[in-house]
């Protein structure tokens, strides 16, 4: 795939045209008229970025929701929105050694929308090609990235918080041709909370909602979409029982296949992690470390992996017989995974 490049200046070196930005406040097209306002980087007071920005020729196929995992605060306006984007802009750059913001866009609890990265507003304005964000491992070329200001574990966002993420979502679906089934949160390709279980909890809501923006309509079911668990300390059910037959499949045999997740459990994920070299060291399994425990198991096989499968598949609401147990692929894992009945917390 080519790519071309962002000058440490902004400007687009390579196969794009420069768009001027005039002002402050950027509104973006007009498709709708929820469509959001975007407030670009030099509206809020950006440093440059340190290095070329990359620019890939190919449209992203999904959105990333994040949370920032900030106090909850009351100051909502505008200057508190711009106090944000500097003060995550001065983290990855000092702190973390990127060349710029990592996420492509940042919502605040006020409701502001504001450039993450610089280009990114640009780029998506064209709608053809994707700013690589520094927002996910992994998923940087592939999908547009949203900090929404907060922490979401135990409460949901403010009303026009939410209303601008569904909004800014939908401009994003429109401008790309993303389904809106392809929405997803932080965890499910990283072993992390982001963005916070309850937010998580909200994403098939906010693929309905952005699907009824987009003039479509979802199923409860594919609204749903299936996904990894993401396992914790004190956590219990099937879920944690397979996680840990697959631990001992991979060699963690102090792991007991009890069902509730100890700290035995998290020292040996953490381990495990170690290993495989994980973006994250920290004793949770989510996203990245799922795909990396579970393998294929053939029908009528013994062994960790197969009694892991059969303990999810025994949770069914119509379980079949452990002779009948065939996973092929992490697909195959997933689904299994994903029921309700998989996880008590």
């Amino acid at each position: 795939m080519a790519r071309d490049y962002v000058s440490r200046r902004g400007f687009i070196i390579g196969g794009l045209a420069v768009v001027a930005t005039t002002g402050a406040l950027v509104t973006t097209g007009n498709a709708w008229a929820g469509e959001p306002e975007i407030i670009d980087c030099d509206g809020w007071g950006a440093r440059p970025n340190s290095d070329i920005v990359p620019i890939w020729n190919q449209r992203p196929v999904k959105i990333l929701v994040h949370h920032t995992a900030t106090p909850n605060q009351a100051d909502v306006s505008r200057e508190a929105a711009d106090r944000l984007a500097r003060g995550i802009q001065n983290f990855h750059m000092d702190n973390r050694g990127w060349l710029d913001t990592g996420q492509h866009f940042t919502i605040s609890r006020g409701g502001y929308v504001l450039e993450g990265r610089h280009r990114s507003l640009e780029v998506l304005e064209r709608g053809e090609r994707q700013v690589e964000g520094a927002h996910c491992t992994g998923q940087n070329v592939v999908a547009i990235g949203i900090e929404n200001e907060g922490t979401y574990t135990a409460v949901g966002p403010p009303t026009v918080l939410w209303n601008r993420l569904r909004d800014m979502c939908a401009y994003i679906c429109n401008q790309y041709d993303i389904e809106p089934t392809e929405i997803f949160g932080h965890r499910d390709f990283k072993d992390t909370a982001c963005p916070g279980d309850v937010l998580y909890g909200m994403l098939p809501q906010l693929r309905s909602e952005v699907a009824g923006v987009l003039g479509q309509h979802l199923t409860t079911r594919v609204a749903m979409k299936e996904s990894w668990p993401l396992l914790r300390v004190a956590d219990q059910g099937p879920a944690v029982a397979a996680a840990q037959h697959l631990l001992r499949d991979a060699g963690m045999t102090d792991v007991q296949p009890s069902g509730s997740f100890d700290r035995t459990t998290s020292d040996a994920v953490r381990q495990f992690q170690t290993v495989h070299r994980t973006e994250e060291v920290n004793g949770m399994i989510g996203g990245e470390s799922w795909p990396l425990l579970v393998r294929a198991v053939a029908p009528g096989e013994d062994g960790e992996a197969a009694r892991a499968a059969r303990v999810l598949v025994e949770a069914q609401a119509d379980p079949v017989g452990p002779g009948a147990v065939s996973l092929v692929g992490a697909e195959d894992w997933r689904r299994l995974l994903s029921t309700p009945t998989s996880l008590v917390r």
